[in-house]
């Protein structure tokens, strides 16, 4: 368990002190994978710094599991870190050593025996499916496999958290999908908790369990991601949603269809109801007729979701309203 308490961070400068944190409150269970979203200069990476005691609190507490890190000495803080480790966003990896090398430093530091030093690397590198590659060094591979060695090297010392600082950001598409996976799959066999930061909502929908927004230094909202992406509140969050379904919102969806005739809504699916036949049902028991206007089924992390939205005319519109809503749709109007 992680807690942010009252947590606030200025930076003093010639020009008088900056706050890249106002003060917030916030909790990241353990097991789970958390994202942390925002702009550039939201204040993610301070966020993220302050768990493992590389920036301090100018207030407030971070308490990893009950741990209040700031109150550390030297060798606590050395402690906790051998129990947080850490994947960048440019690797970070020792350009003279092998792929093997740099998985096995931070054990070296641990001083452990060669002997289970090698055994470690070995299971590391099976993981992340780099054993063919262990002999190769930075420069021979590509950007997906430097970060699959950043990985394996965090989980060297089998920490208990991960912090992913923009993990993904130089990766291409399909590159991210597998090392996304590669962190899910890491998060739900060996139980360990990620706390990421990311400014790409389709991050978070692919991975995260719940996530926070941050908007110029504020905590915004804060959720699971199946509330957040799916109903978002803050308009920062409804922007970020908007560019990861490369959809419209607002009074630009309302002059879309401003030539579409009956009442219109947004009807969101979650889980089992995606895939049931919940218009039908209702249009036949309402007698109303339906337009699809746009739709989409895609999963969040493991559940699926589908949204939909309709055009509704005659028959009797309130009555298919009020069935959505008893089938367990959200039903959103966008027009009456």
């Amino acid at each position: 368990m992680i807690e942010f308490q009252q947590i606030e961070k200025r930076y003093r400068t010639a020009a008088g002190d900056v706050v890249a944190l106002h003060p917030l409150d916030l909790a990241i269970p353990a097991g789970q994978v958390f994202g942390i979203i925002g702009q550039s200069g939201a204040g993610k990476s301070t966020l993220l710094r302050l768990i493992n005691g590389l920036e301090r609190p100018s207030s407030g507490r971070v308490l990893v599991d009950g741990t209040d890190v700031a109150a550390l000495d030297g060798a606590g803080l050395r402690g906790l870190r051998q129990r947080i480790g850490m994947i960048f966003q440019h690797f970070n990896l020792f350009s003279a050593r092998t792929v093997a090398g740099n998985i096995a430093f931070p054990l070296e530091l641990a001083a452990l025996p060669a002997a289970r030093i090698r055994a470690r690397v070995d299971e590391l590198l099976e993981r992340v499916g780099l054993t063919a590659q262990r002999d190769k060094y930075p420069a021979q591979l590509s950007g997906g496999q430097k970060q699959r060695v950043g990985i394996a090297r965090a989980l060297a010392t089998e920490p208990g958290l991960l912090l992913c600082d923009e993990a993904t950001s130089a990766l291409d598409p399909q590159t991210t999908a597998s090392v996304l996976d590669l962190l899910s799959g890491i998060n739900r066999d060996l139980g360990l908790s990620i706390v990421l930061i990311t400014h790409e909502m389709d991050v978070i929908r692919r991975i995260c369990d719940a996530v926070a927004v941050l908007d110029q230094g504020r905590l915004v909202e804060t959720g699971p991601v199946t509330e957040v992406f799916l109903h978002p509140r803050h308009p920062t969050t409804r922007r970020f949603v908007a560019e990861a379904d490369h959809d419209e919102t607002g009074e630009a969806t309302r002059v879309r269809y401003s030539d579409i005739r009956g009442r219109i809504l947004r009807l969101t699916f979650l889980g089992e109801s995606t895939f049931r036949p919940v218009l039908g049902r209702v249009a036949r028991d309402t007698g109303i007729d339906f337009t699809i206007l746009s739709g989409r089924i895609e999963h969040i992390r493991e559940t699926p979701y589908g949204q939909l939205t309709v055009a509704l005319q005659g028959g009797n519109a309130d009555a298919a309203q009020a069935a959505f809503a008893d089938a367990g749709v959200h039903v959103e109007e966008i027009r009456a």
